[in-house]
């Protein structure tokens, strides 16, 4: 069968490249460069919990060596320090800061190893065609040629020729923000904290911006980030060059410490939200389908979701055949999250830019401006947490045995320590990824059991032969606990890492027809019906 193809060796490309592979799916890379990044120490990302999980997952790398997670997170408004999150074992999970470029190589490396994987350098993409059996992109350049594919993803930015050729609209907002950027190796006071300094006292007496951000890298270098004033005023290098003097001097009782510039640039934060996400066997993701960013959400989290998300679908229509509402459920779900995203920060604008009362905007909330800003940054709240499905149209309906758990339907689980069928004791994270379904039974005590003992003992026959009878391949776990899950309770979980649906005890009925809406419903198509699903939904 014919691969999967991407378009754009960036991030989010090559993270799916990788889902896709480690799925058993080969996969074609169209990269239009020469298949190496230009190292640019001013583009950095930040990754939450959840897509650094992914990606340590992905690449078999501890990314942690080649970025820095932050000790605490500070605000202030003028002189003053406003709120303070301090990073600890038992603390919430600190974000980690890497350069962009080094995250790019350490996927190339990973995908280098990945014989399922073919990157074509230098290919440029030209032309699509689709037909009923699969998807032809013609591309342009030194190698140029048709490539045949089952479908093609389109993961080639913000002006994706992907998305042009599909004729879709991306429309949005222009310049939401702009900041101007720098990054250097300097000391300052707090070491592997993150800052967010909004009104600094000495911006009166020079170009210093009315909110500057400081965020750490190893050895010693940080990113700084300068609010710019609406319009598209040119900052030019002696500008820049002086807003960092004055910068570290206001943090540095007024003395400005010795620093080596490495690289500045002008950030310019777009809102656009493509009208369709899925054309037949066309697909976009990352930038090429949002752009998102103010208030230091990032970007690029959603586009590593949008690929964890599509992968597993993906596989499932490569392996078993087309399923049509599976793959119709990744522009339904994801576009939501992320329009919902956008309108948060469409929502607090005008309050964080345009002055105006808080609660005229949010009615009943006592939070400040800064708590919301740090909510962005740190990837909580509705500015920055990650997004549940939970009006998915996989949702499982009218289950008689669902019981509430510590996490919603729709939302991502808990990682927590699970018994995997060798016996073995692995995180539920380190399970995803890999195109089944888990279903993970709430068995206090058994962590001090040989498995051979309960294997055989109590509801787990019963439930070993429920999930062998589910409709799609699936494996079965146990874990000692699971936070608001009681004993003996049942979880069905995504192979992206969202709860399905939480059971009371072993329901066998509950348990496939919850499955059978995860993927999409049955596959009982007549032979017009089979032929019309192969033909895809571009002529809609």
């Amino acid at each position: 069968m014919d691969p999967v193809i991407i378009v754009g060796a960036g991030p989010v490309g090559l993270t799916l490249a990788l889902a896709l592979a480690r799925q058993e799916v080969p996969v074609v890379v169209l990269d239009e460069g020469p298949g190496k990044d230009e190292p640019r120490p001013a583009r950095t990302v930040v990754l939450s919990e959840d897509t650094l999980a992914l990606l340590d997952r992905l690449t078999g790398v501890t990314l942690d060596q080649h970025g820095l997670r932050w000790t605490g997170w500070r605000s202030m408004r003028r002189k003053q320090v406003t709120s303070e999150v301090a990073f600890t074992e038992a603390g919430p999970d600190a974000p980690l800061h890497i350069a962009q470029h080094v995250l790019t190589h350490a996927l190339r490396a990973a995908v280098a190893a990945r014989p399922l994987v073919r990157v074509a350098v230098d290919s440029r993409l030209d032309a699509i065609e689709q037909e009923r059996s699969g998807v032809s992109a013609r591309t342009r350049g030194p190698h140029g040629t048709w490539w045949r594919g089952s479908h093609l993803v389109g993961c080639d930015g913000t002006r994706s020729t992907v998305r042009k050729l599909q004729d879709i609209r991306f429309p949005g907002r222009t310049a939401v923000e702009r900041h101007a950027v720098a990054t250097l190796r300097t000391e300052l006071p707090w070491e592997g904290q993150a800052l967010l300094h909004r009104t600094p006292p000495w911006r009166q007496s020079g170009p210093s911006a009315a909110e500057v951000t400081a965020r750490p890298l190893p050895d010693g270098v940080w990113r700084l980030d300068w609010l710019l004033p609406p319009g598209r005023d040119l900052v030019t290098p002696e500008d820049l060059v002086a807003r960092v003097r004055e910068t570290l001097a206001g943090w540095t009782d007024g003395t400005t410490p010795a620093y080596d510039l490495l690289d500045t640039g002008v950030h310019t934060v777009h809102h656009r939200l493509a009208r369709r996400w899925r054309a037949g066997r066309v697909f976009l993701a990352g930038d090429a389908a949002h752009l998102l960013g103010a208030f230091g959400t990032q970007g690029l989290d959603e586009g590593l979701r949008d690929a964890d998300n599509l992968a597993w679908k993906l596989a499932a229509a490569w392996h078993h055949g087309p399923r049509e509402a599976l793959l119709d459920s990744y522009q339904a779900e994801r576009r939501a999250v992320v329009a919902a995203r956008l309108r948060a920060a469409d929502q607090v604008l005008p309050v964080l830019r345009g002055g105006g009362g808080l609660r005229q905007i949010m009615p009943g909330t006592a939070r400040g401006h800064d708590a919301l800003l740090a909510d962005g940054h740190l990837g909580r709240g509705a500015l920055g947490a990650p997004g549940s499905y939970a009006g998915s149209p996989l949702a499982p309906r009218h289950l008689e045995a669902e019981i509430p758990v510590g996490t919603p339907p729709g939302a991502a689980v808990t990682d927590v320590r699970v018994t995997a069928e060798d016996g073995s004791f692995v995180r539920l994270r380190d399970r995803l990824g890999r195109g089944a379904l888990l279903v993970v039974l709430i068995a206090p005590g058994t962590g001090v059991w040989d498995r051979k003992h309960w294997m055989s003992a109590g509801v787990m026959p019963r439930l070993a032969a429920a999930v062998t009878a589910l409709p799609y391949a699936a494996e079965l776990l146990v874990a000692e606990s699971y936070p608001g899950a009681p004993a003996h309770s049942v979880l069905l979980v995504r192979p992206d890492g969202h709860l399905v649906t939480a059971l009371s005890g072993v329901r066998p009925a509950d348990l496939y027809a919850a499955a059978e809406a995860a993927v999409g419903g049955a596959v009982r198509e007549g032979r017009e019906e089979r032929e019309e699903a192969e033909a895809g939904s571009w002529a809609r």
